[in-house]
């Protein structure tokens, strides 16, 4: 009777201690299925990686040069996973200088700058600097202390055009000139086509003015320009906005055949003008896209604190009624 009553006690002793046992694998268990939600949460909880932020500031989103710059923009954005917010000035210097000062209250990252007047928007510029943002200049260049400039060669363009043009006159005839604002873009373009013009002494400005790069602009001075000379044989504009203001001009006063007309931007309007092989004779193509994807990828470097080189030419290339087919345009 006593061994059957100490096996019974055996048997419960072990049932007791594998049940203890069992439990604490179990907890084991638990306890580790606990950690991996924590963890998991823990993962959940880590802050997102913060975005780039970008801000560029045009002149004018009025000309298709400045669209396609601001595309350029955004189709870098997207390769970096950034933001770009993207402002036009209107052609106001006060305006742009205000767009800077709202830039550095949202601490963007980088400034892009297609500057409106090259002296005057120092200020601005001093400022972002001093508040440790890079700023980077497209399509023309910029006082203050921009970290570099990208843009095109815009005295090869303005050779390019004047080239075109004396070889067209065979070196003789009567040209007018329409200028643009005072950014470096644009006096490098007329450097490089009066530099052209200077070897040829028959070739005579009877008029320059400023169009201030606008269409309206350009082609109210036009009419005025025609209505005093009755010979005119050629006209140069620093754009292509202009250069269609001016042929719009033409077309009214019915001259169209009297005189040709050579700008610079390979804008779609020109594409359009040369493809009817009219008055339209050629345009210094420039690409104003590539300038804002470089310009952001010289930035990066700059946040870096890699060395960039201080200023970026991009080629021009001159397009005319004979390859306008091929030009593949912004």
């Amino acid at each position: 009777m006593k061994s059957y009553k100490m096996l019974v006690f055996l048997m419960l002793s072990l049932f007791l201690v594998l049940s203890a046992c069992s439990g604490n694998s179990a907890n084991k268990g638990s306890n580790s299925t606990a950690g991996t939600e924590t963890s998991g949460n823990a993962a959940k909880d880590q802050p997102e990686e913060k975005k780039l932020k970008i801000g560029l500031t045009v002149p004018t989103l009025g000309n298709p040069f400045f669209v396609a710059m601001s595309k350029g923009a955004q189709e870098v954005a997207a390769k970096y996973n950034a933001e770009v917010t993207v402002v036009a000035a209107e052609h106001d210097l006060a305006k742009q200088t205000q767009q800077f000062e709202d830039f550095i209250t949202q601490q963007v990252d980088l400034i892009l700058l297609s500057p409106f007047d090259s002296k005057g928007i120092a200020g601005a510029v001093a400022q972002a600097k001093a508040a440790g943002i890079p700023v980077i200049a497209l399509d023309g260049s910029a006082e203050g202390g921009i970290d570099s400039v990208v843009m095109s060669d815009n005295v090869q363009a303005g050779r390019l055009a004047g080239e075109y043009l004396a070889d067209r006159l065979k070196g003789k005839g009567n040209i007018v000139v329409i200028d643009g604002p005072p950014v470096s873009a644009v006096t490098d373009r007329i450097k490089g086509f009066e530099e052209v013009m200077a070897k040829y002494p028959d070739i005579k400005v009877v008029a320059k003015q400023n169009g201030e790069g606008n269409r309206e602009k350009a082609l109210g001075l036009m009419e005025s320009i025609l209505q005093a000379n009755s010979k005119i044989d050629a006209v140069f504009c620093i754009n292509d906005e202009e250069g269609v203001g001016v042929k719009i001009a033409q077309e009214q006063a019915n001259r169209s055949d009297e005189f040709f007309i050579v700008g610079v931007d390979g804008a779609p309007g020109a594409a359009d003008a040369l493809k009817e092989k009219k008055s339209y004779a050629a345009t210094s193509a420039q690409f104003p896209n590539q300038m804002a994807i470089q310009g952001v990828e010289l930035a990066l470097k700059v946040i870096k604190g890699e060395k960039v080189e201080p200023q970026v030419l991009i080629p021009t290339e001159l397009i005319t009624q004979d390859n306008v087919s091929s030009y593949k345009g912004w």
